[in-house]
């Protein structure tokens, strides 16, 4: 049985993991609450001892930077998009946070609120002023795979509001971020939970 299995939502996502971490057991989910409610299943029912959401996200506040590394404290789904989803702990977050200090990536604990669609502009103050400091799409809904097992969620910043993702900088942050994600892969390979 593998100590750690990752749920990443999109392909090119699984691709940087994989590449970084041969020996991670990867799993592509898909992106948005439909797919990952799915996933869930799949993912339940997959040898683990523990469950691990790795991916890129939103930045929601000013300070938030492309290639930026948070680790969610907690998942919830946006309170004013009607998902009944609870909101999840994430038991694994101080673990990952000693493990991924000191790789001189810029690392972040809090909540990360989960959507079903791409969050921008004000969209991205609204969810702020809620309380997270980052959004995704999946997380919150991924976590029901766990079933009791260890979880976490690393995410890597993708945008934010001083680096919107339909920009022309975009690139230069896409591949600072796509960077940051394989390091944090190459840190979690044969990393399990009481490490």
């Amino acid at each position: 049985m593998s100590d750690l299995l990752v749920a990443a939502p999109l392909r090119i996502e699984a691709a940087l993991i994989a590449s970084a971490s041969r020996s991670a057991l990867v799993h592509k989910t898909g992106m948005g609450p439909h797919r990952s409610r799915e996933a869930a299943r799949e993912l339940d029912a997959r040898a683990a001892r523990a469950l691990l959401v790795v991916g890129f996200c939103g930045g929601l506040d000013e300070q938030s930077v492309p290639g930026e590394v948070i680790v969610a404290e907690s998942v919830y789904a946006a309170p004013d998009e009607n998902h009944p989803e609870e909101p999840l702990r994430c038991d694994l977050a101080g673990a990952l946070v000693q493990r991924l200090t000191g790789l001189g990536l810029k690392v972040r604990l809090g909540p990360v609120v989960c959507v079903s669609k791409l969050a921008l502009g004000e969209r991205r103050a609204e969810l702020h002023r809620g309380g997270a400091i980052a959004v995704d799409m999946e997380s919150v809904w991924l976590g029901a795979g766990a079933n009791g097992r260890p979880f976490g969620v690393v995410r890597v910043v993708l945008d934010s509001p001083t680096h919107e993702l339909m920009r022309l900088q975009a690139v230069g942050g896409a591949l600072r971020a796509a960077g940051a994600l394989r390091k944090v892969a190459a840190a979690l390979q044969d990393w399990g939970p009481g490490q």
